[in-house]
């Protein structure tokens, strides 16, 4: 197993949301993987928590890495808020992320959560669960 590409995986996929225009048109740079201080957008975007499970085999090091992406939104309804997960959605799969470290095969969407939260359910939040194969550039 590898965990080593990890930290990879994760600034990959913030680099690339972030370049998306699709996703910059709608959110612009408020993606984050921790909250920054003081006021916080109405629509952003969370890079979250993952599961990682070993997939390695007799060619290489690989792992199976789960990872949630959240778009938190205090906008009326949902509309925005599916909106800029479908974006996300567009933007991660099919797509050839670079990994210094190694190489991503293949990334596919998991499924949706969507929910209100909040004080009196003002906040929409979709978690968005996505599994991604990768290899390490060491070998077993």
């Amino acid at each position: 197993m590898t965990y080593a590409i990890a930290g990879d995986l994760q600034g990959a996929v913030y680099q690339h949301l972030l370049g998306d225009s699709a996703v910059s048109a709608l959110v612009g740079t408020a993606i984050y993987d921790a909250l920054p201080m003081g006021e916080v957008p109405e629509t952003y975007v969370s890079i979250g928590a993952e599961t990682v499970r070993d997939r390695s085999d007799i060619s290489g090091a690989g792992a199976e890495h789960r990872f949630t992406v959240s778009v938190i939104s205090d906008g009326a309804g949902f509309a925005r808020a599916k909106a800029v997960a479908g974006a996300i959605g567009d933007a991660l799969l099919n797509r050839d992320l670079p990994l210094e470290g190694g190489r991503l095969v293949g990334m596919w969407f998991d499924r949706a959560d969507a929910r209100r939260t909040g004080k009196a359910g003002r906040v929409r939040r979709i978690d968005m669960r996505f599994r991604a194969r990768v290899e390490d550039n060491q070998t077993v």
